[in-house]
C-alpha cells in the first residue's frame, strides 16, 4: 500500500468506544466517543451495535377488565408459564417459537404437526396463534404440537417462518384484584417447592405454586404491600399505605405465618420505603432519602445499619442486580450500592456522569420508569415511560459495563409499563408489558413491533489536533460488521454542522462483501468466504476546519450491524 504521508495525505484512525458523552467539550472528547448514540448499544465485543427490536411474546392481547386503556401491570415467566396482570386479574399463557417454517399451502386438517423449540407450559390440547392465524391441536410431545388443524376461527392460512412466535390463549389464574397497581414479585423455595409471590400495592399478597394455584396471604398487616423480598428464609413485606416506614417479616420458611414468638416481627426506619432487595448476605432497604441494610439471620440478631442518610432512590422498580452490584435510580442519575457505600460522595457514587443531562431532563414524573437487565450483554436498560407519551417518542438509556467502565447510549421508541428478565437453561428472556395490553419480548426482530428502528450515531467534531487548519477530506474508511443486508447511510459534516458549510450527499453502506454464514444468510445477499468485518473505503468530498461523521438507518428495516471504527484520510490545507 502506498505511504499516505508521501502523498500528502494524513490518516486519523479510531475505534468506536467510550459511548455517549454529554458532559464534555467536543475539543477534549476522544474520537471514538459519541455525541449522539441513539438505538445503538455499546457492545461488549467492541464497537457500537444497532440494537435488536421487540415483538409480541404472546400473540394474543391480555384481556381487559373495564377499559382497553388498561396497561399490563406485571409481565414475567414462572415454571414455563408467561404470567401477566391487567385490570383486576392475573393470567397465564405459554409461548415458544417455530423450529420449522410452515408454507401457506401446507394442509393441516386434523393430522398436522407444528414443530416448536419447546412445548413446556402448553396444554395437552387447545388453541394456539401464529401471527394472525389460529390453529387447534389435540396432543403434544416435547417439541411438537400434534393433531393440528389450521386456519380455524375464520382465520386464513399463511406462511410462517422459523422463529415466529407460537402462543396459547390467556387463562385466568386470579380475580378480584380491585384497584391493583404495578406489581412486584419474588420467586422462592422455602419447602422444596418453587413458588412465586406477587404484591400489587392494594390487595393481599398472592402465592402461586407451580400449577398456578393462587393462595392469598391471610395477615391483614401486609395487605396492600408494594415491595416483597425473600431473605434468610423469611418473607419481607413493605410499602403498606398505612405504615410506609415499616417492614413486616414472616416466620422462617412460612410466608403466611406471623406469630412473633415463632420468629416473625417488624422493623421501622425513619423514611418512606421505596424498595427491598436481598444482595450479598444483606437486605437493602431503599427509601426516598436514605438507604439502609439489614444484617443477621433471624429475629434474634436482625440489625439495621445505614448505608447513607443523604441519598435515596427515586423509583424502586429501577433497583436491579447488574454487573455484580445493585444499580438504582437516584436523584442525580444511576448509582450503585457499592459505590455509594464505599465512597459516600454524591458525584463519585454516580455512574451516569457522562450522560447526566439525559437524566436531568427526564427525571420529572419518574414513578412510571421501568428497568431490566440483559445479563449476556452486561447491559442495564432504563425506560423513561411517562403518562400519555407516544411510544415512538419515548426515551430511555442503555448502560453497559465494559471492563471497569460504564458506557451509555440512548433508546427511542420503547415504552414499557412493566418488565422482567428471566434466564432459563442459558436463554435470556427479556420481556415487557405494554400500555396497549400486549406482552412483548425484547431482543427479537429488526423493528419495534413493526415500527422502523431509527438508529443514529454521531462522532465528536474532529479537528485532528488543530482546529485552525483546514482539512481537505479524501476518504473515510469504515470498519463495520453487518449481520445481514442493511440499509444505512454515512454522512460527512463540516465545521460543527454550520449552515454555511458544505453538506455532501449521504454515502450508502451495504453488505455486498460481507461473509455469509451457512444456515443464516440469504443466498444472493452475502459473499461466502468474504470478510465478516469489512473495511469499506468511501471517497468523500468537502473540506472544513473540523469534521464529524454520522451514520443513520435508512427507510427499510435492517438487521443489526456494528460500527467498529473509522479512518479519515485528509490533506492539510491553509490556516485561517
Amino acid at each position: 500500500m502506498p505511504d499516505l504521508e508521501l502523498q500528502g495525505v494524513s490518516p486519523l484512525s479510531f475505534n468506536c468506544e467510550g459511548g455517549l458523552i454529554l458532559n464534555r467539550s467536543t475539543f477534549i472528547m476522544q474520537p471514538g466517543q459519541a455525541l449522539e448514540l441513539e438505538n445503538f448499544e455499546p457492545d461488549v465485543g467492541g464497537g457500537y451495535k444497532r440494537m435488536l427490536g421487540f415483538r409480541p411474546f404472546v400473540n394474543q392481547i391480555v384481556p381487559e377488565t373495564n377499559s382497553s386503556g388498561e396497561a399490563v401491570l406485571m409481565s414475567t415467566q414462572f415454571n414455563n408459564f408467561v404470567l401477566a396482570a391487567r385490570g383486576e386479574k392475573i393470567f397465564s399463557s405459554a409461548s415458544s417459537e417455530l423450529s420449522q417454517g410452515i408454507a401457506s399451502a401446507t394442509a393441516m386438517t386434523g393430522a398436522g404437526t407444528l414443530n416448536l423449540d419447546s412445548t413446556d407450559g402448553f396444554s395437552s390440547s387447545g388453541t394456539v396463534q401464529i401471527n394472525s392465524e389460529i390453529f387447534t391441536y389435540t396432543g403434544k410431545t416435547a417439541l411438537t404440537l400434534t393433531g393440528v388443524t389450521r386456519a380455524t376461527s375464520s382465520t386464513t392460512a399463511a406462511a410462517h417462518a422459523v422463529d415466529d412466535v407460537v402462543s396459547e390463549t390467556w387463562t385466568v389464574r386470579d380475580t378480584g384484584r380491585t384497584n391493583a397497581a404495578r406489581y412486584n414479585f419474588e420467586r422462592y423455595n422455602f419447602d422444596g417447592n418453587e413458588k412465586i409471590i406477587v404484591v400489587d400495592q392494594t390487595n393481599a399478597p398472592t402465592i402461586f405454586n407451580t400449577s398456578l394455584t393462587a393462595t392469598d396471604v391471610s395477615n391483614s398487616a401486609v395487605a396492600g404491600a408494594k415491595h416483597i423480598a425473600a431473605f434468610k428464609n423469611h418473607m419481607f413485606y413493605s410499602g403498606m399505605s398505612a405504615t410506609p416506614q415499616e417492614i413486616v417479616f414472616s416466620e422462617p420458611f412460612d410466608e403466611d405465618a406471623f406469630v412473633s414468638g415463632q420468629g416473625a416481627g417488624s422493623i421501622k426506619v425513619d423514611d418512606t420505603i421505596v424498595g427491598l432487595r436481598a444482595f450479598r448476605g444483606d437486605l437493602f432497604i431503599f427509601c426516598e432519602n436514605r438507604i439502609f441494610k439489614l444484617g443477621g439471620s433471624s429475629l434474634s440478631d436482625f440489625a439495621i445499619v445505614p448505608v447513607t442518610r443523604n441519598i435515596g432512590c427515586v423509583n424502586g422498580f429501577t433497583i436491579l442486580e447488574f454487573a455484580g452490584d445493585l444499580v438504582f435510580l437516584g436523584p442525580d442519575g444511576l448509582r450503585t450500592v457499592a459505590g455509594t457505600a464505599r465512597i459516600g460522595d454524591v458525584e463519585l457514587g454516580t455512574i451516569s456522569t457522562n450522560v447526566q443531562q439525559l437524566f436531568r431532563d427526564n427525571l420529572t414524573n419518574a414513578e412510571a420508569f421501568v428497568s431490566l437487565v440483559i445479563p449476556d450483554k452486561t447491559q442495564y436498560r432504563i425506560f423513561f415511560s411517562k403518562e400519555g407519551q407516544a411510544q415512538t417518542s419515548s426515551l430511555g438509556a442503555i448502560c453497559v459495563m465494559k471492563g471497569q467502565a460504564f458506557e451509555f447510549s440512548t433508546m427511542k421508541g420503547i415504552r414499557p409499563a412493566c418488565a422482567d428478565t428471566v434466564v432459563e437453561a442459558g436463554d435470556v428472556v427479556a420481556i415487557h408489558g405494554g400500555f396497549d395490553g400486549f406482552v412483548y419480548r425484547q431482543e427479537r426482530g429488526n423493528t419495534f413491533d413493526g415500527t422502523l428502528i431509527n438508529a443514529k450515531y454521531r462522532s465528536p467534531d474532529l479537528s485532528m489536533g488543530d482546529p485552525g487548519v483546514r482539512k481537505h477530506m479524501q476518504r473515510v474508511n469504515i470498519n463495520y460488521a453487518p449481520e445481514s443486508t442493511l440499509d444505512a447511510d454515512l454522512f460527512v459534516r463540516y465545521d460543527y454542522e454550520s449552515s454555511n458549510s458544505i453538506r455532501p450527499a449521504p454515502y450508502p453502506l451495504d453488505s455486498t462483501n460481507v461473509a455469509g454464514t451457512y444456515g443464516s444468510s440469504t443466498y444472493g445477499n452475502a459473499v461466502y468466504g468474504g470478510p465478516s468485518q469489512p473495511i469499506v473505503r468511501k471517497a468523500v468530498e468537502g473540506s472544513g476546519f473540523a469534521v464529524a461523521l454520522r451514520v443513520e438507518d435508512g427507510a427499510t428495516a435492517t438487521a443489526p450491524y456494528t460500527l467498529k471504527g473509522f479512518q479519515l484520510e485528509f490533506q492539510v490545507g491553509a490556516r485561517r
